[in-house]
Protein backbone atom coordinates (compact mmCIF):
# COMPACT_ATOMS: atom_id res chain seq x y z
CA UNK A 1 0.00 0.00 0.00
CA UNK A 2 1.04 3.01 -0.66
CA UNK A 3 -0.44 6.26 1.31
CA UNK A 4 0.27 10.08 2.13
CA UNK A 5 0.94 9.59 6.09
CA UNK A 6 -0.47 12.76 8.06
CA UNK A 7 -2.70 13.86 4.80
CA UNK A 8 -6.14 13.94 4.35
CA UNK A 9 -6.24 13.81 0.24
CA UNK A 10 -6.03 10.12 -0.77
CA UNK A 11 -5.94 8.45 -3.98
CA UNK A 12 -5.17 4.61 -5.14
CA UNK A 13 -2.99 3.13 -7.47
CA UNK A 14 -1.64 -0.15 -8.02
CA UNK A 15 1.27 -1.76 -7.15
CA UNK A 16 3.10 -5.06 -7.66
CA UNK A 17 1.53 -6.63 -5.48
CA UNK A 18 -0.19 -4.07 -3.08
CA UNK A 19 -1.85 -0.29 -3.47
CA UNK A 20 -0.88 3.04 -3.82
CA UNK A 21 -2.32 6.52 -2.58
CA UNK A 22 -1.54 9.35 -3.75
CA UNK A 23 -2.88 13.11 -3.97
CA UNK A 24 -5.45 14.38 -6.07
CA UNK A 25 -4.79 18.38 -6.92
CA UNK A 26 -7.75 20.61 -6.40
CA UNK A 27 -7.14 22.08 -10.52
CA UNK A 28 -7.82 18.44 -10.98
CA UNK A 29 -11.15 18.15 -8.93
CA UNK A 30 -12.03 21.76 -10.37
CA UNK A 31 -11.80 21.17 -13.79
CA UNK A 32 -13.38 17.25 -14.27
CA UNK A 33 -17.24 18.04 -13.52
CA UNK A 34 -19.22 15.78 -11.39
CA UNK A 35 -20.62 13.97 -13.88
CA UNK A 36 -17.52 12.84 -15.79
CA UNK A 37 -16.16 11.31 -12.42
CA UNK A 38 -15.31 7.74 -12.96
CA UNK A 39 -17.18 5.54 -9.81
CA UNK A 40 -14.26 2.64 -10.55
CA UNK A 41 -15.44 1.07 -14.16
CA UNK A 42 -12.33 0.13 -16.34
CA UNK A 43 -11.92 2.52 -18.88
CA UNK A 44 -9.28 2.97 -21.45
CA UNK A 45 -8.33 6.24 -23.01
CA UNK A 46 -7.64 6.58 -27.00
CA UNK A 47 -5.55 9.51 -25.83
CA UNK A 48 -3.39 10.49 -22.99
CA UNK A 49 -4.34 13.64 -20.88
CA UNK A 50 -3.29 16.82 -21.48
CA UNK A 51 -0.93 16.74 -18.70
CA UNK A 52 1.16 14.42 -17.07
CA UNK A 53 -0.69 11.79 -14.82
CA UNK A 54 0.82 9.37 -12.17
CA UNK A 55 3.37 6.84 -14.32
CA UNK A 56 3.57 3.65 -12.40
CA UNK A 57 6.63 1.39 -14.46
CA UNK A 58 7.49 -1.71 -13.84
CA UNK A 59 10.31 -4.03 -15.29
CA UNK A 60 10.44 -7.43 -14.05
CA UNK A 61 12.87 -10.00 -14.77
CA UNK A 62 12.55 -13.86 -14.88
CA UNK A 63 14.56 -16.85 -14.35
CA UNK A 64 14.58 -20.71 -14.43
CA UNK A 65 14.58 -20.43 -10.28
CA UNK A 66 11.62 -17.73 -11.12
CA UNK A 67 9.58 -20.79 -12.49
CA UNK A 68 9.80 -22.83 -9.36
CA UNK A 69 9.58 -20.11 -6.26
CA UNK A 70 7.62 -17.66 -7.97
CA UNK A 71 10.26 -14.90 -7.29
CA UNK A 72 11.77 -12.57 -9.65
CA UNK A 73 13.58 -9.45 -9.73
CA UNK A 74 11.58 -6.03 -9.72
CA UNK A 75 12.20 -2.63 -10.88
CA UNK A 76 9.63 -0.21 -10.25
CA UNK A 77 9.48 3.53 -10.83
CA UNK A 78 6.59 6.28 -9.67
CA UNK A 79 6.92 9.24 -12.18
CA UNK A 80 4.91 12.19 -11.58
CA UNK A 81 4.19 11.88 -7.95
CA UNK A 82 1.41 14.65 -5.81
CA UNK A 83 2.75 16.54 -3.45
CA UNK A 84 2.12 15.89 0.09
CA UNK A 85 3.92 16.44 3.06
CA UNK A 86 4.35 12.96 3.71
CA UNK A 87 3.77 9.11 1.96
CA UNK A 88 4.52 5.72 2.13
CA UNK A 89 4.70 2.32 -0.07
CA UNK A 90 3.78 -0.70 1.67
CA UNK A 91 4.41 -3.85 0.18
CA UNK A 92 3.22 -7.22 0.54
CA UNK A 93 5.34 -8.28 3.43
CA UNK A 94 5.18 -11.88 2.28
CA UNK A 95 5.85 -11.36 -0.98
CA UNK A 96 8.57 -8.51 -1.28
CA UNK A 97 12.09 -8.89 -0.06
CA UNK A 98 15.97 -7.00 -0.56
CA UNK A 99 13.69 -3.81 -0.71
CA UNK A 100 15.95 -1.16 -1.96
CA UNK A 101 15.52 3.06 -3.30
CA UNK A 102 17.76 3.26 -6.41
CA UNK A 103 16.48 6.43 -7.09
CA UNK A 104 14.90 9.52 -5.77
CA UNK A 105 14.13 13.04 -7.44
CA UNK A 106 12.07 16.23 -5.49
CA UNK A 107 12.13 14.24 -2.76
CA UNK A 108 12.94 15.71 0.53
CA UNK A 109 14.06 12.49 2.30
CA UNK A 110 13.19 8.75 1.37
CA UNK A 111 14.12 5.45 2.87
CA UNK A 112 13.24 1.87 3.45
CA UNK A 113 11.59 0.90 6.77
CA UNK A 114 11.04 -3.28 6.72
CA UNK A 115 8.39 -3.59 4.17
CA UNK A 116 7.85 -0.40 2.89
CA UNK A 117 9.38 3.35 1.63
CA UNK A 118 8.86 6.15 3.38
CA UNK A 119 9.07 9.86 1.96
CA UNK A 120 8.87 12.99 3.60
CA UNK A 121 8.43 16.47 1.52
CA UNK A 122 7.28 15.22 -1.57
CA UNK A 123 7.63 17.99 -3.91
CA UNK A 124 5.89 18.51 -7.69
CA UNK A 125 7.36 15.82 -10.45
CA UNK A 126 8.65 13.57 -7.60
CA UNK A 127 9.87 10.54 -8.82
CA UNK A 128 11.10 7.60 -6.62
CA UNK A 129 12.45 3.96 -8.14
CA UNK A 130 13.11 0.72 -5.98
CA UNK A 131 14.64 -2.64 -6.48
CA UNK A 132 13.30 -5.73 -4.83
CA UNK A 133 12.47 -9.32 -5.56
CA UNK A 134 8.75 -9.79 -5.70
CA UNK A 135 6.88 -13.00 -5.35
CA UNK A 136 4.46 -12.77 -8.55
CA UNK A 137 4.67 -16.00 -10.88
CA UNK A 138 2.11 -18.39 -9.96
CA UNK A 139 1.98 -22.51 -11.60
CA UNK A 140 -1.49 -23.18 -13.17
CA UNK A 141 -0.23 -26.52 -14.15
CA UNK A 142 0.44 -28.30 -17.25
CA UNK A 143 3.54 -25.96 -17.70
CA UNK A 144 1.44 -23.09 -17.57
CA UNK A 145 2.71 -19.78 -15.28
CA UNK A 146 0.92 -16.45 -14.75
CA UNK A 147 1.88 -12.99 -13.71
CA UNK A 148 -1.16 -11.22 -12.06
CA UNK A 149 -1.12 -7.29 -10.89
CA UNK A 150 -3.19 -4.80 -9.57
CA UNK A 151 -5.67 -3.91 -9.09
CA UNK A 152 -3.76 -0.68 -10.32
CA UNK A 153 -6.11 2.48 -9.66
CA UNK A 154 -5.80 6.08 -9.04
CA UNK A 155 -8.50 7.17 -6.72
CA UNK A 156 -9.78 10.22 -4.85
CA UNK A 157 -12.92 9.82 -2.14
CA UNK A 158 -15.62 7.78 -4.72
CA UNK A 159 -13.85 8.79 -8.15
CA UNK A 160 -11.61 7.13 -10.47
CA UNK A 161 -9.00 9.73 -12.39
CA UNK A 162 -6.57 8.75 -15.16
CA UNK A 163 -3.10 7.43 -14.45
CA UNK A 164 -0.69 5.34 -16.43
CA UNK A 165 0.76 1.85 -16.11
CA UNK A 166 3.53 0.42 -18.03
CA UNK A 167 5.12 -3.11 -17.77
CA UNK A 168 7.80 -5.12 -18.97
CA UNK A 169 8.87 -8.39 -18.07
CA UNK A 170 12.18 -10.39 -19.51
CA UNK A 171 12.86 -13.71 -19.35
CA UNK A 172 16.38 -15.71 -20.11
CA UNK A 173 15.16 -19.54 -20.53
CA UNK A 174 14.41 -20.67 -23.90
CA UNK A 175 11.16 -22.76 -23.08
CA UNK A 176 9.09 -20.30 -22.18
CA UNK A 177 6.68 -18.55 -24.39
CA UNK A 178 4.31 -15.74 -23.98
CA UNK A 179 0.62 -16.89 -24.48
CA UNK A 180 -1.06 -14.04 -24.17
CA UNK A 181 -2.22 -11.03 -21.78
CA UNK A 182 -5.41 -10.16 -19.99
CA UNK A 183 -7.23 -7.28 -20.40
CA UNK A 184 -6.66 -7.43 -24.50
CA UNK A 185 -5.28 -5.25 -26.53
CA UNK A 186 -7.40 -2.58 -27.53
CA UNK A 187 -7.00 1.64 -28.01
CA UNK A 188 -5.31 2.78 -24.61
CA UNK A 189 -3.71 -0.81 -23.69
CA UNK A 190 -1.07 -1.55 -25.78
CA UNK A 191 0.95 -4.72 -26.36
CA UNK A 192 4.86 -4.72 -27.26
CA UNK A 193 6.08 -8.56 -27.49
CA UNK A 194 9.44 -10.30 -28.32
CA UNK A 195 11.22 -13.58 -28.32
CA UNK A 196 11.88 -12.57 -24.69
CA UNK A 197 10.67 -10.04 -23.19
CA UNK A 198 6.58 -8.64 -23.67
CA UNK A 199 5.54 -5.19 -22.45
CA UNK A 200 2.29 -3.30 -21.89
CA UNK A 201 1.64 0.37 -22.02
CA UNK A 202 -2.10 1.22 -20.54
CA UNK A 203 -3.50 4.75 -20.03
CA UNK A 204 -6.91 4.03 -18.40
CA UNK A 205 -9.35 5.03 -15.35
CA UNK A 206 -11.08 2.62 -12.92
CA UNK A 207 -9.55 -0.35 -11.69
CA UNK A 208 -7.05 -2.56 -13.92
CA UNK A 209 -6.23 -5.81 -12.99
CA UNK A 210 -3.53 -7.76 -15.64
CA UNK A 211 -3.04 -11.69 -16.07
CA UNK A 212 0.36 -12.45 -18.35
CA UNK A 213 0.27 -16.22 -19.48
CA UNK A 214 3.14 -18.04 -19.83
CA UNK A 215 3.88 -21.82 -21.23
CA UNK A 216 7.45 -23.32 -20.77
CA UNK A 217 8.06 -26.39 -23.15
CA UNK A 218 9.65 -29.20 -21.24
CA UNK A 219 13.49 -30.14 -22.36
Amino acid sequence: MFCPRRSKFFCLVGLLPCLAWAAMTEEEMFFKGVSEVNEGELRFLSAPPATPVHHHQNQISLNAESLLSGWAKLEQCHQHLDPVPSMQIVYSRDRIRNLAISRSENIGRSWVHENSVQMDQVARNALICISAETQALAAEGGNTFVLSNGPYMRRFLDGYYPMQVSMRVRWDMPELRFVDINPKVQPGFALTRQANEVAFDAIFEGELRTRIRFSATPE
